[in-house]
């Protein structure tokens, strides 16, 4: 499919509506997303608006049918979609926030570093410049609370998967999967190849908000030490 036969507005279930603005993970397809929820947020159907849940791509839309049928909310919307022009706008307050998490790499904290150093064919030592000399974008949050996946990762550190998951990640562990790189917020199953380890705690279900990375901010890992990493994470 073109990127000109999007945006579209689509039916999810019977009380959700799905709007596309693209196929693929782009910066300004990702910026339109959080525009129209940030319209719909501003709206004056906002009340019938159960829940936005965005994506790299699209905006799905969950509302009271008890309020707004299908037909009504698809038209609601389409005006906000004609009226969302590129918006970089929309998330200009964050785009300038820039989060640094210190990341102790490799050993028992990244038990895949080599791993991923042996695929690229490059030293562990490269494969921590490279992914700390990088400042990444927060496209969306999602596979468990407050979870950011980051794009702009340089594709000569980019690794598969593992062929079979972990049953658990610590908390803070930063992984690689394909060409994206995150962090775990929560200790949970994963199949990211993991790098490294931040002693910063990223998800506080009592903060407001509870995530500490939002869509639309930028995250920049800064090398620290294990010890350093030891003490850091005795206080905190």
């Amino acid at each position: 499919m073109t990127l000109s036969e999007y945006p579209r507005i689509l039916p999810a279930n019977d009380s959700s509506i799905l709007i596309e603005f693209g196929d693929s993970i782009d910066y300004s397809i990702n910026a339109q997303v959080y525009a129209l929820q940030t319209e719909i947020e501003n709206s004056n159907f906002v009340d019938a608006v159960i829940e936005t849940i965005p994506s790299y791509r699209s905006l799905l839309v969950e509302y009271d049918v008890g309020t707004l049928n299908y037909g009504d909310i698809r038209d609601q919307v389409s005006v906000l979609v004609k009226r969302t022009t590129v918006m970089e706008a929309a998330i200009s307050d964050q785009a300038s926030e820039l989060h640094q998490i210190p990341v102790a790499y490799g050993g028992e904290l990244g038990p895949d570093l080599e791993t991923v150093a042996e695929h690229a064919g490059l030293d562990v030592e490269e494969v921590i410049a490279i992914h700390s000399g990088t400042d990444y974008h927060v496209f969306m949050l999602g596979f468990a609370p407050g979870f950011p996946y980051l794009g702009g990762m340089d594709e000569r550190i980019a690794c598969p998967r593992l062929s079979t998951p972990r049953t658990r990640v610590p908390a803070g562990s930063v992984g690689i999967a394909e060409s994206q790189t995150g962090v775990y917020p929560n200790e949970s199953p994963g199949g990211w190849q993991l790098i490294g380890r931040t002693p910063i705690a990223l998800f506080d279900v009592d903060a407001d908000p509870p995530a500490a990375m939002l869509p639309g901010t930028q995250v920049n890992f800064v090398p620290i030490s294990q010890q350093e990493y030891e003490d850091r994470a005795r206080s905190e």
